[in-house]
């Protein structure tokens, strides 16, 4: 049973978030998909031959999550590094189309993070990765630190999105928490195994269930959910958000239990993007007014709208409010 919302409240919350400026601090990503045919086998070697018949460029990453913020028609910065290189135009050029703030990017002499998939018949054949994900050189970390010093001195919320590229390292990580807390606003992790046990002083911390038994190095019993207050110590954060695939999420918070959240999905095409949304919808929901439990659940219907959509996608409020009405016959 979700925690209660009204669709009044769930209505103010979404309408209160609009124009609100969240900031994103982590790494970002280019996505690219290549879709074509596959009619024969290379007579090179043992391999398909796929005729490409699309190119699709798409924001990935802190990119994406800030894009999912853009969606809700609130402001945007994105603190990321990206190259000197056609995928880090790409990524500018396609992140100032959704209204988001670029200024805020810092170059650096490596490539931007490309993803490339090669898909024919829906299926995802190949994926080429072009990365480095090395910690960011010094004088990289000083740049990132000053332009998210800029950035945060006029957020409403703050995001840390962390795919252990180099960009969050622990100096950025200390940083952004400081000036965030300072401001006395919302913190949203969405953590990596890298520096896991960094982000104390957090608001909300996301791992996923996989995420959090590796760092933990023992699995979470759900059925006697005990020690999870314990590791909301460890982690010295707020809340811990337990993102759980299929079986919705678990909200663990300080001096208030654990509550579990189902998934409000309807039917799942694709799990892709999903955290992203879910991400972006609590930092939305908090700098909006909301309590966690209220983000949380809300986070949870944009998740139920995102998986139904292919690939990495937006979830407008609209779209929300409609899940809502749907689960609840309201409207």
């Amino acid at each position: 049973m979700l925690a209660p919302i009204s669709r009044d409240r769930l209505a103010m919350l979404l309408a209160a978030a609009r124009g609100r400026r969240v900031v994103v601090v982590g790494d970002a990503m280019l996505d690219v998909y290549l879709r074509g045919d596959v009619e024969r086998i290379s007579p090179e070697a043992p391999v398909p031959v796929v005729r490409v018949r699309e190119r699709r460029d798409a924001l990935g990453g802190a990119a994406n999550v800030a894009q999912n913020v853009l969606a809700v028609e609130a402001q945007c910065s994105l603190v990321a590094a990206v190259g000197a290189d056609r995928a880090g135009e790409r990524l500018r050029e396609m992140l100032h189309e959704f209204g988001g703030v670029t200024d805020a990017l810092v170059t650096v002499p490596r490539p931007t993070t490309t993803k490339t998939r090669l898909v024919a018949r829906a299926q995802q054949l190949l994926r080429f990765d072009e990365e480095d994900d090395a910690d960011l050189d010094p004088t990289a970390i000083d740049a990132v630190i000053a332009s998210l010093t800029a950035a945060v001195a006029t957020a409403d919320a703050v995001i840390l999105e962390d795919y252990n590229k180099g960009v969050l390292v622990p100096a950025v990580i200390e940083r952004t928490i400081a000036l965030a807390r300072a401001r006395d606003v919302p913190i949203i992790v969405d953590p990596k195994f890298r520096n896991f046990f960094s982000f104390a002083g957090a608001t909300i911390f996301k791992p996923n269930r996989r995420e959090l038994e590796q760092a933990l190095g023992a699995s979470v019993d759900l059925a006697h959910p005990a020690t999870l207050p314990a590791t909301l110590d460890r982690l010295g954060v707020a809340h811990l958000l337990l993102t759980l695939s299929e079986h919705g999420m678990a909200l663990v918070s300080r001096g208030g239990g654990i509550m579990r959240i189902p998934t409000t999905a309807r039917e799942v095409y694709d799990v892709v993007g999903a955290g992203d949304t879910v991400t972006a919808y609590l930092a939305l929901m908090l700098a909006a007014g909301a309590d966690a439990r209220e983000a949380a659940v809300i986070a949870n219907y944009a998740a139920g709208v995102e998986v139904g959509k292919l690939g990495a996608a937006t979830v407008t409020p609209a779209e929300v409010l409609a899940a809502y009405d749907v689960l609840h016959g309201a409207g």
